[in-house]
């Protein structure tokens, strides 16, 4: 059993990434899904699709690449982890990697990016970078 959904989630996305796979799959929750559209939404994931029914319910993700083939996905980093929740206000958001990574939060209004929540003006819990 896995301690760190999310975790899990992150690391098979980064991993499936750096071996050039084009489709990742992992077990379906709510939260993943909506990480997983975010993802989309934000140009590091090219699909989303949950097959299967009741508990055998799987998330497929379809990675992308980038013009000159390299993977969109180069990195990503678990930030709040099960032992220790690390929490930001909207006005302690910074950006990742000098504006060219994403940080994915998180809050009251759902699981939404750093910049989206600095526009918002809404704080929450930091799940990850990705980069």
């Amino acid at each position: 059993m896995v301690g760190d959904p999310i975790g899990d989630f992150i690391n098979r996305i980064k991993n499936a990434s750096k071996t050039d796979k084009k489709v990742v799959s992992a077990p379906y929750s709510k939260i993943k899904e909506s990480v997983a559209n975010l993802l989309k939404k934000e140009g590091y994931v090219g699909f989303v699709d949950v097959k299967g029914k009741g508990v055998k319910k799987t998330l497929e993700l379809g990675l992308v690449s980038k013009k000159d083939g390299t993977p969109a996905i180069s990195g990503a980093r678990r930030l709040s982890k099960p032992g220790r929740r690390i929490y930001k206000g909207a006005g302690d958001i910074r950006p990742v990697k000098f504006g060219h990574g994403r940080l994915v939060l998180s809050t009251p209004e759902g699981v939404i990016s750093g910049g989206e929540a600095k526009k918002k003006r809404v704080g929450g819990e930091l799940l990850f970078e990705i980069w």
